[in-house]
């Protein structure tokens, strides 16, 4: 059925756009919202009414995109991740993570607005990320992901296996005498320090 869109919908289209949409979509989503309103004559006749105002809006929102294309695409956005010493990510770098990094930095965007190729980044290095704003306007942002080498022992616990931090813990804990209470003599042991792995990120080109 044909409805007449009262707000913008990102998915779907902007205030005063004509589209053809599912009886039940209307009926259940849109309608209810009043994110759309039904294609009468009525509904013609008040947005043609509106059309003045809708455009200045539009006007607005195409210099408000224009001035964060500008500032976005000022950035050189950096990630630091866990990795290996390969570079490759303990994880991914996804539009989520995009979106909660340019929250930091002020800029509100919907995750759903922001392109990475192959939807996700997992080795680190430098990447371009398409950030969509406004009709067809989008910026292209700088994105450095750097990795961060964790220790065996913290690799393991970032990884959800905390086994060897527990046994670790048992094993500093002396066993006490069931008989008298007190703890055993220990024999002395060598101290064999295991030295860290250096930190670093070695770059890969995305």
């Amino acid at each position: 059925m044909k409805v007449i869109l009262n707000k913008d919908l990102p998915t779907l289209g902007e205030e005063g756009d004509v589209k053809e949409v599912a009886k039940g979509y209307a009926r259940n989503f849109l309608f209810p919202r009043s994110i759309a309103l039904p294609y009468t004559e009525r509904t013609i006749a008040l947005f043609e009414a509106r059309r003045g105002e809708i455009e200045a809006r539009k006007k607005d929102k195409r210099k408000d995109a224009a001035s964060i294309k500008e500032k976005l695409e000022g950035l050189d956005l950096v990630i630091t991740m866990p990795a290996g010493a390969n570079g490759k990510l303990y994880g991914a770098v996804t539009n989520q993570t995009v979106a909660d990094e340019l929250s930091k930095l002020g800029f509100q965007v919907e995750r759903k607005r922001i392109e990475l190729a192959g939807n996700s980044f997992k080795s680190v290095g430098k990447y371009k990320v398409m950030v969509k704003l406004y009709e067809s306007a989008a910026a292209e942002v700088s994105l450095t992901v750097q990795g961060q080498v964790l220790k065996p022992e913290t690799r393991a616990t970032a990884s959800g296996k905390g086994g060897a931090r527990r046994r670790r813990n048992v094993e500093s804990e002396p066993a006490q005498n069931p008989q008298t209470g007190s703890e055993p003599e220990l024999a002395p042991v060598a101290n064999n320090p295991v030295e860290p792995q250096a930190g670093g990120s070695v770059p890969v080109e995305g």
